[in-house]
C-alpha cells in the first residue's frame, strides 16, 4: 500500500493483490520503521461503513465494502473513492482510496499469448 499524507489529505493506493486480500476479508498493511525506533502502521480493511481509529501507532481504516466491490468492477480506472472525515478541531480529512491503474490494466487487460497456459 502506498500512503500519501499532505495537509488534510490522505491518499491510500493499493495494487491488485492487496485488493484481492481486502475482498477476501483480509487487510492491506503499510509498516514504516522510523529512525527513532518507533513504527507507524496503516491497516486498511473493509466493513459496512467508513471508519477511522488509531490504536497506539496503528491507523485502522475501514472502507465500505459495497463501495470497494463496486470500484473493483470498474477497474482499471483512475477514479477512486473519496470520503470526508470530520476531526475534533472542526477540520475535515479528505481520504482518497484507489487501485493502481497500471497494475489493474496489466492484470485485467492483458491478452494471453499462445504460449500461456489455459
Amino acid at each position: 500500500m502506498r500512503v500519501q499524507l499532505e495537509g488534510q489529505s490522505l491518499r491510500l493506493r493499493i495494487d491488485e493483490d492487496e485488493l484481492a486480500r481486502l475482498l477476501d476479508g483480509g487487510s492491506a498493511d503499510n509498516r514504516t520503521s522510523l529512525p527513532d525506533g518507533h513504527v507507524q502502521m496503516q491497516q486498511l480493511s473493509l466493513s459496512s461503513r467508513i471508519d477511522w481509529r488509531r490504536q497506539n501507532r496503528v491507523w485502522h481504516i475501514s472502507l465500505p465494502e459495497t463501495d470497494v466491490r463496486a470500484l473493483s468492477e470498474r477497474l482499471p480506472t483512475r477514479d477512486g473513492l473519496q470520503y470526508s472525515l470530520s476531526t475534533p478541531s472542526g477540520e475535515t480529512l479528505q481520504l482518497v482510496f484507489d487501485v493502481d491503474v497500471r497494475d489493474s490494466a496489466r492484470k485485467r487487460l492483458r491478452k494471453p499469448s499462445t504460449g500461456d497456459a489455459a
